[in-house]
């Protein structure tokens, strides 16, 4: 076990001993250990830090470290333009090991050691990591900054490049909420990974949630190293989660387990099949709310026919009060057009058609990643349709992980 060291508590007062700083050639690429030595007068602690002082290409992966013989650690401050870069201290306080490093910056170390005997030895290192060959940075990440988001809201992290290593990039990744929960990361692409809570659980309403990426200096892959750490912070809203039947062509919706509306709706009619799909009807299984329209504008071009080809069925239509919740392009959305078959008969490509008051209230109300689950059609839902991740057994969502784990959020 190891307990984490500020890194800007200064040593105690009345600390006395040498200082020593030696200059070294640094190594390169491929990681030669380069060290300064501290020793006092007889009977003080020896300490030695890696990177050395005057290294001009420390690997930003291997970070700072920091070894006393003769006596524990009583403090280590490492900084970089001024502010403190964390650490931890082993347990029996003879080493200290920082995170990696970011590429291509100057860092300054001092750490200060007490032997048994009560003398002290302070040692100082300055040094500059080397630069990235190869940048990885993170190009997006879904939820944006402070929005309020719906209880099952993946986190989507989507990189500048394909990932080599993907155990160490996993590693630097971290989320935490305020009130706890059980994810796990699944690597959709090479260059993307997503975070989503265990299924049937969902995030718990209310609350805060922050993911960081700590990629500063990790090694990536071959020549590639991370450059930039990033930091997002969201909130949990009500949790919406709303049932639509293709059956009895209803939708409830509920907000933190209490009924609020219920409508009508018309779901998809069916009979266009193609490769074995009906691709008329609406999916059964657990979307999310992707985003809102208003207006959409929807066409036939997703099925190849031109719009204005009617004998084939060639439509264009401007659709207010669009809720998109999934990629084959389901919405909840408003439908004067068709209020007539509401309740009565599914007469849509696919789409939930809603009353223009329901749709119109349901658009305002969600939240990005809100529970829509739909049952009682024939098509199901694939887990890749949006971001229908639930659809996806568990344990198949924790073997995408690099890291083959579950994550507690707390």
């Amino acid at each position: 076990m190891q307990r984490r060291v500020s890194a800007g508590v200064r040593a105690g007062a009345g600390v006395t001993g040498a200082l020593l700083l030696l200059a070294a050639c640094s190594g390169g690429e491929d990681g030669d250990g380069v060290t300064v030595g501290g020793k006092g007068e007889a009977g003080s602690p020896q300490v030695t830090i890696t990177p050395g002082n005057g290294s001009g290409r420390a690997r930003p992966d291997q970070g700072v470290t920091v070894r006393v013989t003769g006596g524990v650690i009583e403090q280590v401050t490492l900084t970089r333009k001024g502010k403190p870069v964390e650490g931890r201290l082993s347990q029996d306080r003879t080493s200290w090991q920082s995170r990696t490093l970011r590429p291509g910056s100057q860092y300054q170390v001092t750490a200060v050691a007490k032997s048994p005997q009560g003398k002290s030895t302070s040692v100082q290192s300055t040094f500059t990591t080397m630069k990235a060959p190869v940048a990885l940075n993170v190009s997006d990440v879904t939820p944006m900054q402070g929005e309020k988001v719906g209880v099952g809201m993946p986190i989507i992290v989507t990189f500048n490049r394909a990932v080599e290593d993907r155990r160490a990039v996993e590693q630097a990744l971290e989320v935490k909420s305020t009130k706890p929960a059980t994810g796990a990361w699944y690597w959709t692409a090479p260059n993307q990974v997503i975070f989503r809570t265990k299924n049937g659980t969902y995030w718990q309403a209310n609350q805060t949630v922050t993911f960081r990426a700590r990629l500063a200096g990790v090694k990536a892959g071959k020549r590639t190293y991370g450059v930039n750490d990033v930091a997002r912070r969201f909130t949990i809203g009500d949790a919406h989660i709303s049932k639509v039947s293709t059956k009895t062509k209803r939708m409830v919706a509920t907000s933190n387990g209490q009924r609020v509306k219920s409508w009508p709706i018309s779901a998809g009619k069916g009979g266009r099949v193609v490769n074995g799909v009906d691709t008329f009807l609406t999916t059964s299984g657990i979307h999310l709310t992707m985003g809102k329209e208003n207006p959409a504008i929807m066409t036939s071009e997703w099925m190849g026919v031109d719009p204005n080809d009617k004998k084939n069925g060639g439509y264009r239509e401007v659709i207010p009060w669009a809720v998109r919740i999934s990629n084959s392009g389901e919405y909840v959305h408003s439908m004067a057009s068709t209020v007539w078959a509401q309740g009565r008969q599914n007469v849509s490509h696919g789409c939930v058609n809603s009353p223009p008051a329901y749709a119109k209230w349901f658009y305002n109300w969600s939240y990005r990643g809100d529970i829509v689950i739909i049952t009682g059609s024939a098509r199901r839902l694939e887990w890749n349709n949006g971001w229908s991740y639930y659809q996806m057994s568990w344990n198949r969502w924790v073997k995408g992980s690099a890291l083959d784990r579950e994550v507690t959020t707390a």
